[in-house]
């Protein structure tokens, strides 16, 4: 199995280790012992994950002396809604959940999202831990400790700031998850060498298909490279209030596009964040920002990956610049109600452009969506 890599997270009494390599489901009772009260935990996961590796993660801890109960939720984006929120928290209250319990997240970005939020607001605050299963999960959204659900309007729009007290990033997982989930999941590793770290991304062009097609040690290397990337972030702006926001690269048009296909398999998050991420570059371009062949290499990469980079090839798109523009005006980055985008001075070089006149944007998409 190897000695998994160990990335902290520097905030102070919310600090945090993040571990990342082989074997650590298996292992998951000596990495939780430390971080215990009682010898009881409550798993939190859904039924695709909870197939899979529910019982492998019950096995270990129970060989720990660790019991284990366990509350499974549907699948999909659609669960990160307040109708689930409100029967993850009923459960863990019938389940007498304390809030020195530990709670663990087993799944990908909608269980750490929602399970995350519910440890948030739970008794005014329970802890928890996260074992990421997607590669979405593990490079993004399980670090950091942003934790929300999904509103009509838009996503992530109801949440809070809760760090986990641990995250077990387990790289055997990705063995299991479908090709499309894997790329979706690349969108955002990639998106770590164009906000700041040009030879990075030039890393990914070199070995980016090797590590979809199963290299397991390129994909520790990757996974690990994006968590201390984000964890340096996180560390010095833990509630995005300015330099967090580069996180949000090809967010920003990529949520619209979400809202627009209702959250649902149509349009992975990833997938979403690869196209956002294009349009973000071609943006700068047009204005000035970037040189053209960025916004070309950008294209070209995420194509060859099998991500979407045109709005058409969103299946079944149906929409106006408009309501994406609608959507995009609830982005949580707007202040006083004037857009903020994340734009880019070439590969690795993105920054924060505020006051972003939604005219051009309103022109920008027309173009993109009736080229």
């Amino acid at each position: 199995m190897g000695t998994p890599e160990k990335i902290r997270v520097g905030l102070g009494e919310k600090s945090y280790d993040i571990y990342v390599g082989t074997g650590l489901i298996a292992r998951a009772g000596e990495f939780l012992q430390p971080h215990l009260n009682r010898d009881r935990v409550v798993v939190v996961t859904d039924e695709t994950v909870g197939g899979l590796y529910l019982s492998p993660l019950s096995g270990a801890l129970a060989e720990a002396g660790i019991a284990v109960e366990a509350i499974t939720l549907p699948p999909g984006e659609k669960t990160k809604s307040f109708e689930q929120l409100e029967t993850l928290c009923n459960q863990l209250i019938a389940l007498k959940v304390e809030r020195s319990d530990l709670i663990i997240a087993l799944g990908g970005g909608v269980i750490g999202d929602l399970t995350g939020f519910a440890a948030a607001i739970l008794r005014r605050g329970c802890r928890f831990l996260q074992i990421p299963t997607t590669l979405l999960a593990q490079v993004d959204s399980s670090v950091g400790g942003k934790t929300a659900i999904n509103a009509s309007h838009g996503k992530n729009l109801i949440g809070a700031f809760h760090q986990p007290v641990q995250v077990l990033a387990d790289i055997d997982v990705l063995q299991s998850l479908p090709e499309r989930e894997l790329r979706a999941g690349y969108a955002e590793v990639a998106k770590y060498g164009l906000l700041g770290d040009a030879e990075f991304f030039a890393w990914l062009e070199e070995n980016g298909a090797d590590l979809l097609n199963g290299d397991a040690s390129l994909r520790a290397a990757a996974v690990t490279h994006s968590v201390k990337a984000k964890a340096k972030i996180v560390e010095l702006d833990e509630k995005e209030h300015g330099l967090r926001a580069l996180l949000n690269l090809g967010h920003t048009f990529g949520h619209a596009f979400e809202a627009e296909t209702g959250f649902s398999e149509r349009l992975l998050h990833g997938e979403a964040v690869a196209l956002g991420m294009v349009m973000a570059f071609e943006y700068s371009a047009t204005k000035g920002f970037c040189a053209h062949e960025d916004a070309t290499k950008v294209r070209a990469h995420l194509a060859a990956t099998g991500l979407p980079v045109n709005t058409k090839d969103i299946d079944g798109l149906d929409t106006s610049a408009e309501a994406l523009l609608d959507h995009i005006f609830q982005d949580k980055k707007v202040t006083s109600g004037q857009l903020t985008f994340i734009l880019a001075k070439g590969i690795g070089e993105a920054f924060i452009a505020n006051d972003v006149p939604p005219a051009e944007i309103r022109n920008f998409l027309s173009a993109k969506l009736d080229p």
